[in-house]
């Protein structure tokens, strides 16, 4: 497997090496049938949110699994329905019907491959590490948060079921490890409510099972631009929504394994499961991180064989077996769910002590990223205020590590000078400043700039370096530029006096 990240620090199990391992093979299998089950409740929810019937969202979840399975270049991630992308192709189903929303799913995944092509995985670099914390933590915060509503007017049975749920995935590691915990779980509290004979909610209350199995489907739509005007907004949104969610969680999985994955495969794989998840008539999606932890930190899974098997199981139960899950109760994936999200969470992050020891910008950008994130429910716009204020900040603390020492001196013939030596890293906000620093009434006829310890970045600064020389000459003072390197001097020549003084 070719990697983004090639510092790994282990060998990553392979589909033939867990084939060939019954110990893998049964980690594999039970991952692939826990997320299933929690895929469910999951996929109708968001079946509601983008306003389709039920089924649309659980095939959506069937195709996109498999499909990255093959398609996807990080083993063991999760992909499905999602609720972020059921946002934004809502306004579609809801002013134009479901043959456009099938043709915004199919638009979205070809742009995803567009993207994926043109490099755009490389971008993930530039997000920097207080930005996935706050991406982490927000995450944790969502998962929990989509509980609430099955916690919500339920009768205090429910609540205890939960508290025995989580009980057990807390205790029942200790005694076997072979069998996952969630899955222990949710088949100890569905048996105690069939034997018991208890009414809670359950899956079943959620919304109707398909009987039948998914279709190919093309959207009856006019191939035209009035077409292209309607869904393009909306695929381009999705798109990115997409990639983003979905290479942010595949960094998080290589941190978690320690091992790496393909970022631009994983891009262009999520594009293609999206195409063809809008020919078999499914809503789209992209990463889910709760499922995934499921997959990966609850489970232990780490090939492409529990994710092939989470969509297979997620058919298989929803077509062969509906009434079987329609009577597991929410309140057993609720528990599930909150323990997803006490794993997920970064607690670290907000210990007094690290609090303490981490610099004041580092916590704002975290905490920035959380709070715009749960405030709006859309993982691009938290993650998007959390880098520009990150840049921000970065930009303001370069921009006072920028320092000018004049000093006088007498050439050969005896003529006073005036010598700036600038030290930093000239760019538009430590530039802005530069214009400032000079004694421009008090220095003498002749000035040197000396930038041997400096870089010229954009046109602010060879902006501010000719209103610098401009206000002297008006004096009738010389200035002169000396010590810039090759590209300082390339873009100081290229720049210098085109550009119009503000």
């Amino acid at each position: 497997m070719s990697t983004s990240t090639p510092a790994t620090t282990g060998p990553e199990p392979t589909v033939r090496a867990a084939l060939r391992s019954p110990k893998l093979l049964r980690t594999e299998v039970l991952a692939g049938l826990v997320v299933a089950l929690a895929l469910i409740p999951e996929a109708i929810s968001f079946s509601i949110i983008a306003g389709v019937d039920p089924q649309v969202g659980l095939f959506a979840s069937f195709t996109m699994a498999v499909a990255i399975s093959f398609l996807g270049g990080r083993p063991a991630m999760i992909s499905a329905a999602t609720g972020a992308i059921a946002l934004v192709i809502a306004p579609v189903m809801r002013e134009h019907g479901y043959d456009y929303l099938i043709a915004t799913v199919l638009l979205g995944g070809v742009i995803q491959i567009v993207f994926a092509l043109a490099g755009v995985a490389k971008l993930m670099r530039f997000i920097p590490r207080s930005v996935m914390v706050g991406f982490v933590n927000a995450l944790a915060i969502l998962i929990f948060e989509a509980q609430i509503d099955h916690m919500v007017d339920v009768p205090w049975t429910v609540y205890v079921m939960i508290a025995v749920g989580i009980a057990v995935m807390v205790g029942f590691p200790r005694v076997n490890r072979i069998i996952p915990a969630p899955l222990v779980a949710i088949v100890a509290l569905t048996a105690f409510t069939v034997a018991a004979a208890i009414n809670v909610p359950n899956v079943g209350d959620e919304g109707d099972l398909p009987d039948s199995l998914p279709a190919w489907f093309i959207p009856d739509v006019p191939f035209n631009l009035d077409t292209l005007q309607i869904i393009a907004p909306y695929a381009l949104a999705m798109a990115l929504v997409g990639i983003l969610e979905s290479l942010l969680t595949a960094k998080l999985v290589d941190d978690i394994t320690d091992t790496g994955s393909d970022k631009t495969r994983e891009a262009w794989g999520q594009g293609a499961a999206n195409v063809i998840t809008g020919f078999f008539g499914g809503m789209g999606g992209c990463a889910m991180i709760g499922q995934t932890m499921i997959n990966v930190k609850a489970s232990g899974a780490r090939t492409r064989l529990s994710t092939f098997l989470a969509g297979v199981f997620l058919l298989v139960l929803v077509v062969g077996f509906g009434d079987l899950v329609a009577i597991i109760p929410m309140a057993a994936l609720v528990a599930v769910m909150i323990m997803v999200s006490v794993g997920t969470f970064d607690w670290h992050s907000i210990q007094p002590s690290t609090l303490r020891r981490m610099p004041k910008s580092e916590t704002t950008v975290m905490v920035s990223t959380v709070i715009v994130t749960v405030l709006t429910h859309n993982l691009a716009i938290g993650v998007g205020v959390g880098v520009l204020v990150a840049m921000t900040l970065f930009a303001r603390r370069v921009a006072h590590l920028t320092e000018t020492n004049r000093h006088l001196t007498t050439d050969a013939d005896g003529r006073e000078v005036a010598t700036y030596r600038v030290t930093g890293e000239l760019f538009f906000a430590s530039s802005n400043d530069l214009y400032t620093q000079f004694d421009y009434a008090g220095d003498p006829d002749r000035v040197v700039i000396d930038l041997s310890d400096s870089h010229v970045w954009d046109a602010s600064t060879v902006a501010s370096l000719d209103a610098i020389t401009t206000k002297y000459e008006r004096k009738g003072k010389t200035v002169t530029i000396i010590g810039l390197n090759d590209a300082s001097a390339e873009r100081h020549g290229r720049l210098s006096g085109q550009l119009p003084s503000h």
